[in-house]
């Protein structure tokens, strides 16, 4: 797909991040994976994501990255494959061509490894990552790579194939500058962990759509509630919300790294057998997986 055509098709619906597939011993497991990614495909998402955040991209090697983003394009038909993408410029740089060459239709340029960086040299990683592939970017704004409004736009006039802006600060203050200062230049992603919590208020300054994590194992239940939001439905927000979201999230955050594990626990628990997490990050514990089982339940119900 085109950059521009990559950029529409976004800004249509929900975004997902499959989790990526281990086999006991840590190897990656693509049987599993294509068989979770082609159910998720029928679930009217506008893009998946390959080896995101969600998908455990800091802990593969750019070669599993393009094996991984060549598994979800084999089993998701019309449904774009976003492939992550990030580190240093070099490996950035590895990386677009490994993920342009297995098929993806765009990169999800997640932020640069270890180190800040001041604005001019977080300009120009992204602009060589933009520079070296045909494909449609997103720059995901978040820890240590914050781009301001003024950076932003440097890189969209500098930068044809931009065509994104994920947000993982949750600073509505600078989400709000970047939508004004671009307008419709970029389609603008919400990308807080369990975004759902937020959407609602990133709707207002213009963020009309997001990555949802929970979509790995509730997809109806993802989408009823990004309907709901889009509609402006605040009673049905509020009940998905307190039945589930609340109570998912105060699960989530017992522990560091969370985030990732409850949702492959959440994809093991309805059946897609994503094996565990990789290290550094652990697996849910028998007791938590017993009650997400019970969310899972009370959603399907």
């Amino acid at each position: 797909m085109s950059p521009e055509e990559i950029k529409s098709r976004i800004s249509s619906g929900l975004l997902s991040f499959p989790v990526t597939h281990f086999t006991s011993d840590y190897k990656l497991n693509l049987d599993s994976y294509r068989r979770h990614v082609g159910w998720l495909s029928g679930f009217d998402a506008a893009a998946l994501f390959a080896a995101g955040g969600t998908g455990e991209f800091f802990s593969l090697s750019p070669s599993e990255v393009g094996e991984v983003t060549k598994a979800a394009k084999d089993v998701s038909g019309d449904v774009p494959i976003i492939a992550g993408c990030g580190y240093g410029a070099a490996l950035a740089v590895e990386t677009a061509a490994i993920v342009e060459k297995a098929g993806a239709d765009g990169i999800l340029l997640l932020p640069h490894y270890l180190t800040e960086a001041p604005q001019d040299g977080i300009y120009a990683h992204v602009k060589a990552v933009c520079d070296s592939t045909s494909l449609g970017v997103i720059l995901y704004n978040r820890a240590n790579s914050v781009a301001s409004a003024d950076t932003v736009a440097r890189l969209a006039d500098a930068c044809p194939n931009l065509i994104g802006f994920k947000d993982g600060t949750g600073r509505v203050d600078l989400v709000r500058h970047v939508t004004a200062k671009l307008g419709d230049r970029l389609c603008y992603i919400g990308g807080m962990p369990t975004h759902e919590l937020y959407a609602e208020g990133f709707n207002g300054v213009g963020v009309t759509t997001y990555s949802s994590a929970v979509f790995n194992f509730v997809p109806e239940l993802a989408q009823r509630f990004y309907r709901a939001m889009r509609a402006g439905d605040r009673a049905a927000m509020e009940t998905i919300l307190h039945t589930f979201f609340f109570p998912f999230a105060a699960l989530r955050d017992r522990k560091a790294g969370y985030p990732v594990s409850i949702i492959k626990a959440g994809v093991d628990l309805v059946g897609y057998g994503p094996g565990p997490v990789r290290p550094p990050l652990v697996d849910l514990t028998d007791e938590e997986r017993d009650m997400l089982q019970g969310l899972i339940n009370a959603a399907r119900g």
